[in-house]
């Protein structure tokens, strides 16, 4: 059942019914556990997620079995809305135990899966309550969810909007408004977001329905302009662009508005492509609305302001409407020798091959057949490519794939969930696209597995990513940058939704 209290009803609430329930109730556990629950969804449904923590944790103690299940699920949808991903995973491994037969819960659980970058496991349970409940619209959104991620945008249009039919909830409309995003259709995922903003109308939700009216702006912004758009004689074409490697980064030449040429890191640990605030109005990419951005560094969540580049020229490769992130306000404080300005062939819609060896980019939209990769991991495209890692033989996360960064981290909440306590506590001076990261350090000793790529006996960087997960809406386990990728030609297909590793041979 979908709470939907707005704020008026729960200070009526709060105010009469609680004082009704206790009366008319007998003095048991049960009776006690159902005043608690009220309360906490109560709390919950008025979006007071951390009060309804404790209230919902509460409610367990001596709770029948029918009053636990409304607990747990209870708290599990509130330390998922608080990205509190640690406990949100403990949380639906006991609501599990309990064995649910309700469709509800278990779509919940696979929600949660979702959350903890398990997007295999969650489709499963997705297509498992399907199969015994057609109409589940939580089971219909997670599926159209999880079938954008694997490439598949149109048959995720259709999951969604049957998900809507059966119910109109907000975070529906937001799921079908980034599809929509991503298939440049941007009149109609400005339509979804206005949906989106009408159901959160009422609510706490204040500083999200800001966000989400300046993308709207946004994206009516291009008006009759076709986002992202390529020729038709060069849709089909493959692009090959030579790449310097400099710390790491891999660097080409292009140009932004028909301006001279600048650096630009090849960044797919990004959205889309970013400028410096003196590069944009160097180039007259000028600033439409806000957009909130979040990263590695002490800042973590921000707002930067959000452009249009009329072209991106990358040799042969010309694309018109390029969405643009400016940073401004800029960071201060950050080493110089900082690249400043990047962007995604996969955020243009565009599978890539970066090959180490031969420093070439290779972008299209399909890529031309090659021989057999020596590795092929399973990729989802959700904001950010993403792949399975196995940490210590056991613990599975999503790795963030990240050509724009330098080594193979892991989050802190990776390392806390491991239990590992070093000999010795190594602190490292690391910056990220929000600033420094004060909880930054070395971890040795960690065992990395990708399929038959194995890391043993090794270092590993641990950052605070809750930020980003926040922003992100799921766990990042972790982020592989040039450490890992410099030995392959690093083949990244949206369409099949793999990536390929072709070790590189001495000489």
């Amino acid at each position: 059942m979908r709470l939907g209290y707005r704020r008026t009803f729960v200070a009526l609430a709060f105010s009469v019914a609680v004082p009704i329930i206790i009366g008319a109730e007998s003095n048991t556990d049960s009776a006690r556990t159902e005043v608690r629950l009220q309360l906490a969804e109560l709390l919950y449904g008025d979006q007071r997620y951390w009060e309804a923590l404790s209230a919902y944790e509460n409610a367990k103690q001596g709770a029948r079995p029918e009053q636990l299940l409304r607990a747990s699920s209870g708290l599990l949808r509130s330390l998922l809305h608080v990205a509190e991903f640690t406990r949100a995973q403990q949380e639906a491994d006991f609501l599990s135990s309990l064995d649910p037969v309700d469709s509800e819960y278990r779509a919940l659980y696979a929600d949660a899966l979702w959350a903890f970058g398990l997007f295999t496991e969650a489709e499963q349970v997705y297509l498992e309550v399907l199969a015994s409940e057609p109409d589940s619209a939580m089971a219909r959104h997670g599926l159209g969810r999880s079938l954008a991620a694997r490439g598949q945008l149109e048959e995720a249009v259709v999951e969604l909007q049957a998900a809507l039919a059966r119910e109109q909830r907000g975070e529906f409309y937001h799921t079908l408004g980034s599809v929509y995003r991503r298939l440049q259709r941007y009149d109609l995922a400005a339509d979804a977001f206005e949906s989106y903003v009408e159901d959160l109308a009422g609510t706490r939700m204040d500083q999200k329905i800001e966000w989400a009216r300046s993308e709207i702006r946004f994206l009516r912004s291009f008006g009759e302009r076709v986002p992202v758009y390529v020729s038709p004689e060069r849709l089909d074409a493959v692009h090959t662009v030579p790449f310097r490697l400099e710390r790491d980064k891999v660097i080409v030449r292009g140009r932004v508005n028909g301006g001279s040429e600048l650096d630009l890191v090849v960044d797919t640990g990004a959205e889309q492509m970013v400028l410096s605030q003196a590069t944009a109005q160097r180039v007259g990419v000028r600033p439409i609305t806000n957009t909130l951005s979040a990263g590695v560094g002490r800042v973590g969540m921000r707002g930067l302001e959000l452009g249009r580049a009329d072209t991106l020229e990358l040799g042969t490769l010309s694309v018109e409407n390029v969405p643009a992130l400016i940073k401004n306000p800029p960071l201060t404080g950050l080493p110089q020798t900082r690249s400043e300005n990047s962007f995604s062939p996969l955020a243009l819609g565009m599978s890539a091959v970066v090959d180490y060896q031969n420093y070439r980019l290779v972008m299209a939209r399909e890529l031309p057949p090659e021989p057999l990769a020596d590795v092929e991991l399973p990729m989802r495209f959700h904001r950010l490519a993403l792949v399975r890692g196995i940490i210590n033989g056991s613990v599975q996360k999503s790795f963030i794939v990240d050509t724009g960064g330098e080594v193979i981290s892991i989050s802190l909440s990776t390392a806390n969930a491991l239990g590992m306590v070093p000999v010795r506590h190594i602190p490292l001076r690391v910056f990220g696209t929000s600033g420094w990261d004060d909880d930054a350090f070395l971890l040795p000793g960690v065992n990395l597995g990708f399929d038959r790529i194995r890391f043993d006996n090794f270092s590993v960087v641990v950052l605070n990513l809750h930020r980003p997960s926040a922003l992100l809406g799921f766990h990042i386990g972790g982020i592989i940058g040039h450490t890992f990728l410099g030995d392959y030609r690093v083949a990244m297909d949206l369409n099949d939704s793999v990536l390929r590793l072709t070790e590189i041979q001495p000489g």
